[in-house]
């Protein structure tokens, strides 16, 4: 696996970068049964080549990073599946290689590629586990201590895995964010973090986003911040307040589609199109965003919007 350098190389050459989809929304759409508390990362144990799959459509699509099936990979999660503790852990780092042999297959099938496609290891917050929907409210009420624990293991895995970035993602919680900075400066591997909100100024818990994003402001391997699956409509805003109050760090965007979702009639309504995210996209980078995908209810098409809108390298 490439250093993990590259990632820093990549935000140097000025160029945006197209991330991935939602991954779980490409799954289901190729057909694949989710676990119903593991989501993706149940595909670890049951059906990795259908994880790798979908990795290869979001390449094909245009995407110049893939994040892995991680986000609710933990070792508690997984050891549901009765597997031992080091079995757990083995699946977890197997999701960052699964994204890398799903790049070595496009860069073998595309010789002439002149982009380098980055892995980025998916660090899910501590609501995700909860499987409550905590991860877009936040406030957990529990002990930093527990937060620490939960989150330092799984991340002494990623940062060891080869993956280009960490990407602590959809952390609803200040508390959350203060424990995920303390615990990245000892990584080797770069980050970003990004987090879910609830408006244009305040992460999910309320906190507003430039209090969190002071957190990071000297932060040695915290590279780029920014929001994911977070509505569409809030991200012009958002990347503002961003980067006003940190303007040496990239900033990255993935919001979800900004769909909703109604429990009575199981339907989603309010779909953003592929041709509509591509145009956001535009807008995205015009106001300041280098990291742009996107997240729940985005797929490959919304991907190859992007990559045609904001162009190729």
């Amino acid at each position: 696996m490439p250093e993990p350098k590259l990632f820093a190389q990549a935000l140097e050459n000025g160029d945006p970068i197209i991330l991935d989809g939602g991954l779980a929304t490409e799954l289901e759409a190729r057909g694949a049964v989710l676990h119903p508390t593991l989501w993706s990362a149940g595909l670890l144990h049951s059906d990795p080549e259908a994880i790798m799959r979908a990795h290869l459509a979001y390449l094909e699509a245009g995407a110049d990073c893939i994040i892995s099936a991680s986000y609710q990979a933990t070792r508690k999660g997984l050891m549901t599946l009765g597997l031992s503790a080091a079995e757990a852990d083995e699946l977890i780092v197997r999701s960052v290689k699964l994204a890398d042999e799903a790049r070595t297959r496009f860069s073998a099938a595309n010789p002439g590629l002149e982009r380098n496609i980055l892995i980025a290891a998916s660090v899910g917050p501590y609501g995700a586990a909860l499987q409550d929907g905590s991860e877009y409210v936040g406030a957990y009420g529990v002990s930093k201590e527990e937060l620490w624990n939960f989150h330092a293991r799984r991340l002494d895995l990623l940062d060891a895995s080869g993956a280009d970035v960490l990407a602590c993602e959809t952390i609803p919680d200040y508390q959350e964010a203060v424990v995920l900075g303390e615990l990245l400066r000892t990584t080797q591997t770069p980050a970003w973090i990004s987090f879910s909100c609830r408006d244009g100024t305040h992460i999910s818990d309320g906190t507003p986003i430039r209090q969190c994003a002071a957190l990071f402001r000297e932060h040695p391997t915290v590279l780029a911040i920014g929001v994911n699956c977070t509505p569409p409509q809030f991200v012009p805003s958002l990347i503002r307040e961003l980067k006003e109050s940190l303007p040496g760090k990239a900033i990255v965007v993935y919001p979800n589609s900004g769909e909703r979702y109604e429990a009575a009639s199981n339907s989603w309504h309010g779909t953003t199109t592929p041709m509509e995210c591509g145009h956001a996209a535009q807008q995205w980078l015009r106001d300041g965003a280098r990291l742009i995908g996107g997240c729940c209810r985005m797929g490959p098409g919304h991907i190859r919007q992007m990559r045609e809108r904001l162009g190729t390298h």
